[in-house]
C-alpha cells in the first residue's frame, strides 16, 4: 500500500471511528504465527497477542479452516434453536473445568455482567432480599460496561460515568485480613482475578484465594474468578485456578477462547445455574455457530498436555532471560506462565514506541509496567529477539 494510502486509512479512522483508543501510527495488513505485517511490509514480532487473544498466533490454519467450514454451513442462528457447535463447546468447557453449565456471551465484559446478575439472583432465591453486596479488589479490571465498571476501582475510568451500580466494596488485593473484613452477611459475591492483568500483572497468593473461598462459604456468598485474560492456557494450565486448591462458583473467560473472534463465557456450578430461568438473561449473537466452532478448535489444542508443557517451558525461559538483562531500570519481574509484567523505574510508553521502530509489539499495564503476553506458540528464537530488543532499548535509556 502506498504511503499516501496509509495516511488516508489513518485519517479516515480518525475521522469516523470513535476515539476510545490511542492507536499506533501504522496500518496492520496481515498476520502469520508470531508476526504481523503493516501495509509497507514491515514485520512486527507480537508480544501482546491482541491483549491475550491470539494464543495460537495470527491466522492459525486450523482456526481459519474451522471458521470457513462452519461459515459455509450455518453462520448464524439465534438462541431459540439448538445447534451442534454450541452444544459441543459447552460440553468441552464443562468437562475441562469445574463447571456444570455455560452461559455464552460476546465478550469478557458481557460475561462479567452475566455473572453479576446470576450472583444476585442466586442470593435472592437462596437467602432472600437484601444480600446484594459485591466485593472486588484494588487494581482489578473487570471491564468498562456499567456493571463491570462498578467492579473496576480505577478513578479515571469511573469518574465520568457516576453514579455507578451501588453496593460494591473494594478491598486491598492479596490482603487476607482486609478481605475477611470486607466480606459480610450482605455480600452476594466476590470477584477476583487469579492474576491481575491491567493492574500490573499481580498473581494472587494461594493463601489469599483460600481465604476468599472460606469467607464466602461462611456468609453464603459466591466466589467468581475472572480468567478473561489469564485463562485458556495463558498461565501454563488450561485454567489458572487449577494451580490453586481453590475452586470458584463461577468463572468468566473470553479473549483467547474465540481464536480471534468475539466470545465470552460464564461457567457456573449447578447450584448457581439452577436459579437461572428463561428470560433472566440473553443475547442474540452469543454462542453462534462460527465462533463456537473456532473455540472448539482452540480448546482442543490448548488443553493438550504437551502444548501446556511448552507454555510452561517457554515461561521459564522468558523469565530467566528477563532476569539476565540486569538493567537498573527493571524494578521487578513477576507473573505466571506467559503472563509477565516487567516493572520499570521509567515510563513504559517510550519503551513501547521504541519497540515499534525495532519491529516488536509490546503492551503496558499501567504507566510503569511492560506487559508481555506472547502467543503461546512462542519459541526460543522469538524470546531471543525480544530480549535483544529490550536490551538495546534499556541500554539506550541507561546512556541518556
Amino acid at each position: 500500500m502506498e504511503k499516501q494510502r496509509v495516511s488516508e486509512v489513518i485519517e479516515k479512522s480518525d475521522a469516523y471511528v470513535l476515539g476510545t483508543y490511542v492507536r499506533a501510527p501504522f496500518v496492520l495488513a496481515r498476520g502469520e504465527g508470531m508476526w504481523v505485517y503493516d501495509t509497507d511490509g514491515r514485520a512486527f514480532l507480537d508480544f501482546g497477542a491482541g491483549i491475550s487473544v491470539n494464543n495460537l498466533g495470527h491466522c492459525d490454519p486450523g482456526i481459519a479452516a474451522a471458521i470457513a467450514q462452519q461459515a459455509a454451513q450455518l453462520s448464524h442462528i439465534c438462541n431459540l434453536y439448538h445447534h451442534a457447535p454450541q452444544a459441543e463447546l459447552a460440553e468441552a468447557l464443562c468437562t475441562t473445568s469445574f463447571a456444570d453449565k455455560v452461559y455464552f456471551a460476546n465478550s469478557g465484559a458481557e460475561a462479567i455482567e452475566a455473572a453479576i446478575k446470576f450472583a444476585r439472583k442466586y442470593a435472592l432465591v437462596t437467602h432472600g432480599p437484601g444480600k446484594t453486596g459485591i466485593v472486588t479488589f484494588q487494581g482489578a479490571f473487570h471491564g468498562r460496561t456499567a456493571g463491570a465498571l462498578a467492579l473496576t476501582p480505577k478513578e479515571r475510568y469511573q469518574a465520568p460515568f457516576r453514579p455507578l451500580m451501588p453496593g460494591v466494596t473494594y478491598a486491598p488485593f492479596n490482603d487476607c485480613d482486609a478481605a475477611r473484613e470486607a466480606i459480610g452477611p450482605d455480600t452476594c459475591a466476590v470477584f477476583v482475578e487469579p492474576v491481575q492483568g491491567e493492574g500490573g500483572i499481580h498473581p494472587a497468593d494461594p493463601s489469599f484465594l483460600r481465604a476468599l473461598r472460606d469467607a464466602c462459604d461462611e456468609v453464603g456468598a459466591l466466589l467468581v474468578f475472572d480468567e478473561i485474560q489469564c485463562g485458556v492456557g495463558r498461565t501454563g494450565t488450561l485454567w489458572a485456578y487449577e494451580q490453586t486448591e481453590v475452586t470458584p462458583d463461577m468463572l468468566t473467560a473470553a479473549k483467547a477462547l474465540g481464536g480471534g473472534l468475539p466470545i465470552g463465557v460464564t461457567l457456573l456450578r449447578e447450584r448457581v445455574a439452577a436459579v437461572v430461568e428463561p428470560g433472566d438473561h440473553g443475547s442474540t449473537f452469543a454462542g453462534g455457530p462460527v465462533v463456537c466452532r473456532a473455540a472448539l478448535e482452540v480448546l482442543a489444542r490448548v488443553s493438550d498436555p504437551a502444548f501446556l508443557a511448552h507454555v510452561r517451558a517457554m515461561a521459564t525461559e522468558l523469565i530467566e532471560r528477563l532476569h539476565a538483562l540486569d538493567s537498573p531500570h527493571i524494578v521487578a519481574i513477576r507473573g505466571q506462565g506467559l503472563m509477565i509484567g516487567v516493572e520499570l523505574d521509567i515510563e513504559a510508553a517510550p519503551i513501547i514506541e521504541a519497540g515499534w521502530v525495532r519491529g516488536v509489539l509490546l503492551l503496558n499495564a499501567g504507566t510503569h509496567v511492560l506487559r508481555l503476553l506472547p502467543p503461546l506458540i512462542v519459541e526460543p528464537e522469538h524470546i531471543d529477539t525480544l530480549i535483544g530488543t529490550l536490551s538495546d532499548i534499556l541500554w539506550e535509556n541507561d546512556a541518556v
